[in-house]
């Protein structure tokens, strides 16, 4: 999970099985942990965001030079469009283009912006469930340390406080940790070199909804 729950743990294994002497200055120093936990949840949120920056940057890379092109290629490879296009480019009057290009621009413009919308509102949804969870756990080391303070200065009932909040510590680790290499995939399989221009475009979907299994997957 966050560093500072494992060292949260460290502290709990470590210095609340020494019932016999605990020493004065400990709960000072918890204090001060305590207090460094909002700087290292603010920098944890920007390392989530650059990350999402990245990914949001390739599908935007993708829908510009792959979807777009072969769009393109579909939208004016239709019988009617291409019979348009071809009087149009065969007129000599300059405003028949102009018209053209008014009248089919915005409808295609809108496509693309419905296309990007359908490829980043799931990274978007993903982001906001990372970092709704992040902030459940900090607020749970802050707990915790808050737990840990009170403990150090009465070490009453040490060893069963201590396996209770060992196995609290560890719920979350294997699901913030996946989500990076989950999510890197689904961007990576969406823009792979390997495959054609059409199967990028098909794949769409696909990337869809694996994301939406990520999102789920931190919600259970």
């Amino acid at each position: 999970m966050n560093t500072w729950i494992r060292v949260c743990a460290v502290v709990a294994a470590v210095t609340l099985t020494a019932c016999a002497s605990i020493p004065p200055e400990a709960p000072e120093l918890s204090g001060q942990l305590g207090s460094r936990i909002a700087a290292i949840e603010s920098a944890h949120n920007r390392l989530v965001e650059q990350f999402f920056d990245e990914k949001r940057k390739r599908v935007d890379d993708f829908v510009q030079e792959v979807w777009v092109p072969t769009f393109a290629a579909e939208f004016f490879g239709d019988p009617q469009v291409d019979a348009v296009w071809k009087e149009v480019v065969a007129s000599e009057n300059p405003k028949d283009r102009l018209r053209f290009v008014v009248m089919v621009g915005p409808r295609l413009q809108s496509k693309i912006n419905e296309k990007r919308l359908e490829l980043i509102k799931p990274l978007e949804d993903l982001e906001r469930v990372v970092k709704s969870t992040l902030k459940l756990d900090y607020d749970q080391a802050r707990a915790i340390n808050n737990t840990l303070t009170s403990f150090l200065q009465s070490a009453s009932k040490v060893e069963a406080n201590r396996k209770r909040y060992l196995e609290t510590l560890g719920i979350k680790d294997k699901h913030l940790e996946a989500f990076i290499d989950d999510t890197d995939e689904a961007v990576t399989d969406l823009v792979g070199s390997t495959k054609s221009a059409e199967d990028k475009v098909k794949s769409g979907v696909a990337f869809v909804e694996k994301v939406k299994a990520i999102i789920a997957k931190f919600k259970s």
